[in-house]
């Protein structure tokens, strides 16, 4: 049913929930699995060059552990994960990223690190689940 599944991943609980279900859908299908994370652009308040060097560094080294992370655990079950890590808006570069990777299936989680509306539901997977040019699955 699936070929190729992307998972949005921003290093929270519910993007590792989110993880271990397409890790089991990748195994089900035997399907390709990909992962997204995206880099907020520095911050538009920061004083100094080296305050937004010192953002940059402190994202790029988050990153690369959620990236680690993530590709051990999906090893561990015999998938050969994908990351990639892009810097932008969330929502508009993993629409973007899907569509033109072609993914037949996104999963989010439902909550990750934006909380703004996290008790109803959170916004950026409201969002993607809105626009995405695939199915979705928002794992809780």
């Amino acid at each position: 049913m699936f070929r190729k599944i992307l998972i949005a991943h921003d290093g929270s609980e519910g993007a590792k929930k989110a993880l271990r279900e397409a890790l089991t859908l990748a195994k089900s299908f035997s399907a390709e699995l990909h992962s997204v994370s995206i880099k907020e652009r520095p911050s538009h308040y920061a004083e100094t060059v080296g305050e937004v060097m010192e953002q940059q560094e402190e994202a790029g080294q988050f990153f690369a552990r959620v990236t680690s992370e993530a590709t051990a655990l999906a090893r561990e079950q015999g998938i050969d994960l994908k990351c990639t890590v892009l810097a932008g808006h969330e929502v508009e570069t993993i629409i973007k990223f899907a569509r033109e990777g072609q993914y037949d299936l996104l999963v989010v989680g439902f909550m990750g690190h934006s909380r703004a509306f996290g008790r109803i539901w959170g916004g950026t997977s409201q969002n993607l689940t809105k626009t995405a040019p695939c199915s979705v699955l928002v794992v809780k």
